[in-house]
């Protein structure tokens, strides 16, 4: 039974107005895709009903929006201003921006994990051809290695770019960025962050990480569509990254059709050549209002609380083995288990249960949000006794 309550109820009433996913699901997947709170269908319907009814006569207010978005991603990551931020279609967009707009010499080399998403590893990888190495730091198994350690020994004066998950996809290994960025700064190699999976759930600190590059989508933690991301550039790289795209949007003078003479803009608005996704800016944008509403530092403290809760139920199974870290300091939102030969039995299990979870590296990946009651939690628990 549960025995861990939070101290403001409405807190809770928020999040049960917010989520109606919770009438039918327990919804433990937000490492994947993660559903919309109830204000941002609001903000999309309001907006498809203005375009359907009035056409463009409401265009300024879609730019207020873009820029409200702009200030809430700024605010989350603690940059320095929002001409630093891009509006990008995914994570590897914004990765890809990186990969493709270096100047690369054959024996150049990118550090990663040895346990990154694809979209972390495909555009390194794909630098081959132009004589540029790939390595992976050893971080698995997720509770043992020392990741971030291996991680700077495989850096050296070849070494152009670090790049890292903040939180490992498949084990939820949370990196100690402070460390790594720490350790490069002042160095010729830059330090690239995709934060998809803790961006949204737990505190990001751009000054405090001295990340070069971050991407992110929005359909995970962020609560929002998917096909609308975001791309941090340092302002001393804004103009040192080759562009490969151009078009009306990333020029100057802005909104000048008729002009002859343009140039890439200055801000990194020069990553973003065409329209926007208007639709999906409203999503986001009311998305991220509602984490700031609830404020990130309270919203990750009931993320670990939820995921502290499940590994104390799940350690009294005498088959259950965490795959993810269970030490608080090396874990965020995601907690990986298998359980022994049965695994596959839970998995449907919890599935047929009306639990909305994922396999991933072996085991079933738990990923709870902020508004996931202790009682969903209670009852996952119970299926997996009873599988």
């Amino acid at each position: 039974m549960n025995t861990n309550t939070d101290s403001s109820g409405s807190l809770d009433r928020l999040a049960a107005e917010e989520f109606p996913v919770t009438e039918n699901h327990i919804y433990l997947n937000h490492a994947a895709i993660s559903p919309w709170p109830e204000r941002a269908r609001r903000a999309v319907q309001a907006f498809a009903e203005g375009i359907t009814r009035d056409g463009s006569l409401h265009f300024q207010d879609w730019q207020e929006t873009e820029r409200s978005l702009r200030e809430r991603i700024r605010d989350l990551l603690n940059a320095s201003g929002t001409e630093t931020i891009a509006l990008v279609p995914n994570t590897s967009a914004g990765l890809s921006l990186v990969a493709a707009g270096l100047d690369w010499r054959p024996g150049d080399n990118v550090v990663i994990t040895d346990s990154e998403f694809p979209s972390n590893r495909m555009p390194w990888e794909a630098l081959a051809g132009q004589g540029v190495e790939v390595r992976e730091a050893l971080c698995t198994p997720a509770g043992d290695a020392d990741c971030e350690g291996n991680i700077l020994r495989l850096v050296d004066d070849r070494t152009r770019v670090v790049s890292v998950s903040s939180v490992q996809f498949g084990t939820g290994r949370a990196l100690d960025l402070e460390r790594i960025g720490q350790a490069l700064s002042g160095s010729d190699t830059a330090f690239c962050v995709d934060a998809i999976q803790s961006l949204g759930a737990f505190p990001f600190d751009l000054e405090a990480i001295r990340a070069d590059f971050v991407a992110a989508d929005g359909h995970k933690w962020l609560l929002g569509p998917e096909g609308l991301g975001l791309f941090y550039c340092a302002p001393q790289w804004l103009e040192r990254l080759h562009l490969h795209q151009w078009g009306w949007h990333m020029a100057e003078p802005f909104g000048d059709f008729d002009a002859r003479e343009w140039r890439p803009a200055t801000t990194a608005r020069r990553f973003e050549p065409g329209t926007p996704n208007t639709p999906s800016n409203h999503a986001l944008e009311a998305s991220l209002s509602l984490l700031q509403e609830v404020g990130i530092v309270r919203v990750a403290e009931r993320i670990q609380a939820r995921v502290e809760y499940l590994i104390e139920g799940l350690s009294a199974l005498s088959d259950a083995e965490f795959i993810s870290p269970v030490d608080a300091g090396l874990r965020a939102g995601i907690l990986n288990v298998r359980f022994g030969g049965r695994t596959d039995k839970v998995y449907q299990a919890l599935r047929e249960g009306g639990v909305q979870v994922l396999t991933r590296a072996g085991g079933i990946r738990f990923a709870p949000h902020f508004y996931n009651r202790y009682s969903e939690l209670d009852r996952v628990l119970e299926i997996v006794r009873g599988a």
